[in-house]
């Protein structure tokens, strides 16, 4: 009789292994910029926007770490692909603060989307230690990405931040839970 069951199709490397605390760090970093996100949400518009802006550049920078940190492991193309998405919107959000809000909020309903879809599916296609808590932020960040798209043009920039700060939060989670569970190997 089985006592437990293992989702993962491969063995995880023992340099990802040996990371573990560094993923930890990122982690903590990443769910700590959600947490800022989520407090400063209620700024005014152009103080926002550039706000959110850089925010998105480091977490663009965390990811881009990530990538080179899992190196030619199995998860390298979802980090290099997910810091594509956040330098691409931190640097729109950065260079066009004062964007008319109703457009701010479409870009950012189709970044939630576009990158909650790929992580539910990169999750499930490569179930990495912790794939749950990655599985679980790309369904909340799909979620929130209809969400807006919903109530757009209505749903403004306070959303906008809290959001950020949900899915910024959430993929700290992630990352602690890798960590954790690399930790336990």
């Amino acid at each position: 009789m089985l006592n437990s069951i293992s989702l993962a199709i491969f063995d995880v490397p023992r340099e990802m292994k040996d990371s573990s605390g560094w993923f930890l760090g990122l982690g903590i970093v990443v769910a700590s910029l959600g947490l800022v996100a989520v407090v400063r949400s209620f700024a005014s518009k152009v103080t926002s926007m550039t706000f959110f802006g850089w925010l998105l550049l480091t977490a663009s920078v965390v990811e881009f770490v990530g990538a080179d940190m899992v190196g030619h492991w199995t998860g390298f193309f979802l980090h290099l692909l997910a810091a594509i998405l956040l330098l691409v919107t931190g640097l729109l959000v950065l260079f066009r603060p004062a964007i008319n809000p109703d457009v701010a909020t479409l870009v950012m309903s189709m970044f939630f989307l576009i990158g909650g879809l790929y992580q539910v599916v990169a999750s499930l296609a490569i179930p990495l230690p912790g794939w749950g808590w990655q599985t679980f932020d790309g369904i909340v960040a799909s979620f929130m990405g209809v969400a807006l798209l919903i109530d757009w043009p209505i749903s403004g920039l306070k959303a906008i931040g809290v959001f950020i700060g949900i899915d910024l939060i959430l993929s700290g989670c992630s990352w602690y839970a890798l960590a954790i569970d690399l930790g336990k190997m």
